[in-house]
């Protein structure tokens, strides 16, 4: 376990740097901002081209994968949104307490890493997981709030979500990324030489940037918050260990890389959200931020339990 410590420990450093730089006021909330829009838009996007360009659909597309991610993460959503309602939580905020418990931050971190500890082979996996989290669930939160506010899904609902998921970076590069790489032709090298170098800035301008939007969140309801995370460092890799290897036929080098993005902390979007519907920010934000701090001893773990023999 020290050995897979040392390899994550350099990541978590680059957060830890993020978070001193915020906090002492070297990198204004208005600069991580700035940074986290270049690496949403293109840096990340770059990587994110190059690595589905170099894959073809099959490398990809798994239905037991999907079948057992989408059932696991759902129970746990289910259970995080039960306990909510019992607590007396509002219906909103224990729906946003429910997406807590299972969103990840799969492509600033998951990335990035899962590629580097378990191999290229971890990018097709965790493109899926990726894309489940953004389609299914976030989609689900959506329609949801919607439902809860207007009383009603209408056309105009549908249209706006399929515009926001068409306007998502992450979403449009890849299938770009995927529509390339089913030609069978390779990437003019400059263009190859392009997409990697400007891929390259994702990795330490994301873990920084993490980092430092953390440095400004003062702590709201810890002991919810706690919950939060210890279902989604906790139960939700827990559950789709269960799922992807005891339920559904996943090949197990995926479910490994499945089990290992299950365990990465709260995602960033997930505030992001909140903030946008206005319900529970602080909340969010506290559990991001106590299940990033947490994450590097879980996730180096769950990664040692997987390369195990």
């Amino acid at each position: 376990m020290l050995a897979i410590l040392l390899k994550t420990l350099p990541f978590f450093a680059v957060i830890g740097t993020g978070f001193l730089a915020g906090r002492f006021r070297f990198i204004t909330p208005e600069a991580t901002g700035q940074l986290t829009k270049f690496v949403f838009y293109f840096a990340l996007s770059a990587m994110l081209f190059g690595f589905a360009a170099n894959l073809s659909l099959a490398e990809i597309w798994s239905l037991p994968f999907v079948l057992a991610y989408t059932l696991a993460t759902g129970l746990v959503w289910a259970l995080v949104l039960a306990v909510g309602l019992m607590r007396g939580t509002g219906r909103e905020a224990a729906l946003f307490e429910a997406h807590t418990g299972v969103i990840g931050n799969v492509g600033f971190l998951g990335i990035p890493m899962l590629a580097l500890l378990l191999g290229p082979g971890a990018v097709g996996p965790v493109l899926l997981v990726l894309a489940v989290d953004l389609i299914v669930f976030s989609s689900i939160l959506t329609l949801l709030i919607t439902l809860f506010r207007s009383g009603r899904v209408g056309p105009e609902t549908l249209k706006l979500l399929a515009i926001g998921l068409l306007k998502n970076p992450m979403i449009v590069s890849t299938v770009l990324g995927m529509a390339w790489g089913a030609t069978g032709h390779s990437l003019w090298p400059p263009v190859q030489e392009y997409m990697v170098l400007l891929g390259a800035a994702a990795t330490p301008c994301a873990l920084f940037a993490i980092g430092a939007s953390l440095a400004g969140r003062k702590p709201d309801r810890p002991l919810v918050a706690a919950w939060l995370s210890f279902a989604k460092l906790v139960l939700h890799p827990a559950a789709v260990a269960v799922a992807a290897l005891l339920i559904f036929p996943v090949e197990p080098y995926a479910a490994g890389v499945m089990i290992a993005a299950a365990a990465l902390p709260v995602a960033g979007n997930v505030f992001i959200l909140a903030q946008h519907y206005g319900v529970a920010p602080q909340r969010v934000s506290t559990a991001i931020l106590i299940s990033t701090a947490l994450s590097v001893l879980t996730v180096t773990a769950v990664i040692a339990l997987l390369e195990m023999p």
